[in-house]
């Protein structure tokens, strides 16, 4: 998976080059935000991954959109999206991120996210575990994937106090079935802490440890969470369909994901 994660770099340099300068933004049929780093950013990761995995077939959100006819007899496959938080990078905080998943018979057995702005890698195998690496870009001499893990901080890495709840929340997509899951924690704990950042940096402190709770009560695409799922389930968290027991899972004939909770 070393050239996984190499994609994943290479894209979050290009993307802060564009980042760096004044740029147009589009917006799709959905009214989501376009910039040229998404489009970019898509270019450098289904070329690196076709070229050092030409038999996996990629699925990106701003790639080719495979009928699910075409995509029922994937066993695995790469699921991308090239910039998550478009609206993070649009306002400039440096809350957006590289997602890279594979997927294997519907769960996602691999993920990289990598945050450019901050420099911060997050890598998760459901082989060697989780791990965190910061000043990525500043790391030389990995001949594999290991050579990652021996550089990072294996996740989690924050100590929870049993009293406190700290409980990750969307800025932009608080609602009322977020706020009220809240509210039933606060009956649990005798503190509730909200923590608030962009992206798939929600699912990345559920892996840290720093979070105990997301709950994600609105809608997210199999792109948006494949590669956080990775993460958080490597590092001993869970990702399950809101109100069940039963893992998200993936490649569905809508790729749009039910609500979900990521919990330590």
């Amino acid at each position: 998976m070393l050239k996984v994660i190499e994609a994943a770099l290479d894209a979050g340099k290009r993307i802060m080059e564009i980042y760096e300068k004044d740029f147009d933004v589009e917006y799709k049929e959905d009214e989501s935000p376009l910039t040229i780093a998404d489009q970019t950013a898509n270019e450098v990761i289904t070329n690196a991954l076709h070229k050092a995995f030409p038999d996996t077939p990629v699925l990106s959100e701003e790639g080719n959109q495979w009928s699910y006819k075409e995509r029922s007899s994937w066993d695995e496959f790469f699921l991308v999206d090239p910039l998550d938080g478009t609206k993070e990078f649009i306002k400039k905080n440096g809350e957006f991120t590289v997602n890279i998943a594979l997927v294997s018979h519907g769960a996602p057995c691999f993920g990289v996210i990598y945050a450019p702005a901050l420099d911060i890698l997050y890598i998760g195998d459901t082989a060697l575990g989780a791990v965190k690496v910061e000043q990525a870009l500043h790391v030389e001499g990995i001949s594999d994937e290991k050579g990652w893990f021996k550089q990072g901080v294996s996740l989690p890495n924050v100590t929870s106090d049993n009293d406190t709840a700290n409980i990750v929340a969307s800025r932009s997509h608080m609602s009322e079935e977020t706020k009220t899951f809240i509210q039933q924690i606060e009956k649990e704990y005798k503190t509730v802490q909200t923590l608030s950042t962009g992206s798939s940096l929600k699912l990345c402190l559920v892996a840290e440890g720093a979070a105990d709770y997301y709950p994600r009560y609105a809608p997210t695409m199999e792109w948006d969470t494949g590669a956080g799922q990775a993460i958080v389930e490597a590092s001993g968290g869970t990702v399950t369909v809101a109100g069940s027991d039963e893992f998200l899972s993936y490649n569905k004939e809508n790729l749009k994901n039910p609500w979900f909770l990521a919990k330590r």
